[in-house]
This record gives structure tokens, sequence and C-alpha cells, in this order.
């Protein structure tokens, strides 16, 4: 089977969501199917990623829809193969766009989280936890579309999907953190938390610096690690499931990176630091898996630093929100990943 996966990435949007569609390619692969990514430019280490395993073929920036929909169809027409899979993880593109390229695929799936436009495809993920999730899609999906919401249905890589079953429960002491604010961390707030730690004064408690290899400010953190005896700076690596299964407690956002922290039961200091993140932050908060601190224009490093101290005073609140994290990803036996393939590659003749 051919996918053909339509998703952005950039340093000032972050990377986020062309990852999770990597996730989903290498299950895709190791199904015998074949992959092409067709994308704007490229952060270079997103590029280098796909095409390690995959096609990746670019698109122009600045385009509207029609542009878009006009140069993607032209590209699945010069391919060698008949696209019989697309998938679309992109803010930008609507039903408008998806309804222009039905002629090139067999079945669309959309992977969302905004529920802010209409869409025209056969499935629908929105893997983040909200009170109303059977209710944000209203009136913006077709009759026919399966729809998977939930972090249960979260696109997890395999090592953490494995780490969630040798992972042990949590205690709630605080003996090491893991500090990662996504791939490109736009807002600075990597910088900022090492501020935190510095004030904080706690040498006794170790923490897992974590950046990509496209964060602009990657060389300022590696320098600041250097000054703090108890952290260690970590780039572009590929064991994130077995720091974050060795903490205790993590600082980061409320994107993409949630779910994983949560499928091992890993509480977090929760700051947004993009406005896609803000309601999922503050679900989190409401389940009691994590503390949200606030917007990262208006979380200062004491703030970081006064929520780490009063997490480390607290053992049972931090073990209760390791058990409520995991909790949110459904029982241990269930593979969301698995349910999601099995319903895009069955027959399109299938009941939908």
């Amino acid at each position: 089977m051919n996918i053909a996966i339509r998703a952005d990435a950039s340093t000032a949007i972050g990377i986020g969501h062309l990852m999770r569609c990597l996730t989903m390619a290498e299950e895709l692969k190791e199904k015998s199917c074949r992959v092409l990514f067709i994308s704007r430019r490229l952060p270079d280490n997103a590029a280098a990623a796909i095409r390690a395993k995959h096609r990746l073929r670019l698109l122009p920036d600045d385009l509207s829809w029609e542009e878009d929909a006009e140069l993607t169809g032209d590209i699945l027409r010069r391919e060698s193969f008949r696209t019989d899979r697309l998938i679309v993880d992109n803010y930008r593109l609507d039903a408008r766009w998806e309804t222009s390229l039905r002629p090139y695929s067999g079945k669309i799936m959309v992977i969302d989280d905004l529920a802010d436009r209409p869409h025209d495809c056969d499935l629908l993920l929105d893997q983040n936890y909200y009170r109303d999730a059977e209710n944000r899609y209203d009136g913006l999906l077709p009759g026919h579309c399966r729809r998977f919401f939930g972090p249960r249905f979260a696109l997890l890589r395999r090592e953490f999907r494995e780490a969630r079953k040798r992972t042990a429960p949590r205690d709630g002491k605080i003996r090491r953190l893991f500090v990662f604010f996504g791939g490109t961390d736009p807002t600075g707030e990597t910088l900022k938390t090492l501020t935190a730690l510095r004030e904080w004064c706690r040498p006794d408690i170790a923490a897992d610096i974590v950046v990509g290899g496209d964060n602009p400010r990657r060389e300022e953190i590696r320098q600041a690690c250097a000054t703090l005896p108890q952290a260690t700076f970590h780039c572009q690596i590929d064991n994130i499931a077995a720091l974050m299964a060795h903490a205790d407690l993590a600082v980061g956002t409320g994107g993409t990176a949630s779910w994983e922290r949560c499928s091992l039961g890993l509480p977090a200091l929760l700051v947004v630091a993009a406005p896609n993140q803000a309601e999922v932050a503050a679900n989190l908060h409401a389940a009691g898996a994590g503390w949200l601190l606030g917007d990262s224009a208006t979380v200062a490093a004491g703030d970081i630093a006064a929520a780490l101290e009063k997490a480390a005073a607290d053992q049972p609140a931090v073990r209760q929100a390791s058990q409520q994290a995991a909790r949110l990803m459904g029982e241990p036996g269930f593979d969301g990943m698995d349910a999601i393939l099995q319903a895009l590659m069955e027959d399109d003749h299938a009941a939908l």
C-alpha cells in the first residue's frame, strides 16, 4: 500500500506534528507500505529524519490552500504509484483542500486538535485530552467519518509503548527531572528552566535537559548546562523514553510530548508555549496529571523554581499526579496505534 503524508514543520510552529506523522510512517513501513512525505521547507534535522527512510517532496512556502492542493496533486500525479491513502496533519488545510485531493487517494485521514474548521475525511484522529471530546467536531465531519478521540490513540513511538509495559509505579519522591520543550523551543523555555534550577539550588536532584538538533539556542543551552553539575545536556537523541522512565517529574509544554510523558506516568510542570497547547495544558491540570504554571510570556524562572520546590515537598501529590497521567492513556493492554492503522489500511469498501 502507498501512503502520502502532508505535514509541515518549522522553528516557529515546531516539529511535533511532523514527528508524530513520522512515527506513523515507521509503523506503516513495517507493514510493507511505501510512504511519501509532502511538506514545505523543513528544518535540516527533520528533513534528514524523513529522507533516511522515506521519500520527501518539498513545496514552496507561502502558498494559498488552492496552490497547495494543486501542487500536492501534481506531485501525486508524478509519483510512480497510485496513492492509496492520504494523511493530513496541517492546521492550514481544511475540507476544501481535502475535497480537491479526493481523486488521488482511496481514503483520507486527518490528524487535528483544533476542531475549528470542517474536514472531508474518512478518519479523524484527535489524540489530545478534552472533557468534551465527543462534541468538539459536531458539524465539522462527514457522517461516515470514523473518529479516534483521546490520548489512548496517541501516536506513540514503539519505544514508549514498550517502556510503558516495564515502567514501575512512581513513589512521588523527586530525584530526577526531565526537561524538554519540543524540538525547537521557539520561546526559550529551556534556558528559563535552567535559570530556575540555578535559583532552586538543589544539586542533589539530577536533571536531564533535552533539545532537538534544530533548536537555535542549543549551544547556549549546552553551555548553561555545563555550569550546573546536576544537569546533563542531551541533543537530538533517540532514548527519550528511557530518560522519561527514569525521571520523577518533567518540565515541559502541553504539546505532543504530553502523551509520551503520560504513557510512562510522568507528571509535569506545564508552560504554554503556543496557543494550541493552552486547552490541553489546562485539561491536564484539571485532570490532576500535572500543574499548569501559565503562559510562556508570563511565567518567570522564579515561578518554575517555586513550583519545583512545592512539588519536591509534596510526595503524595506527585505520586497521585503520576497515577492520573497514566490513567489518561487508557488500559495498559490497549494499543491505539494498531487500532488506527487497522482502520486506515482496511479495504475501502469496508464499513466506515
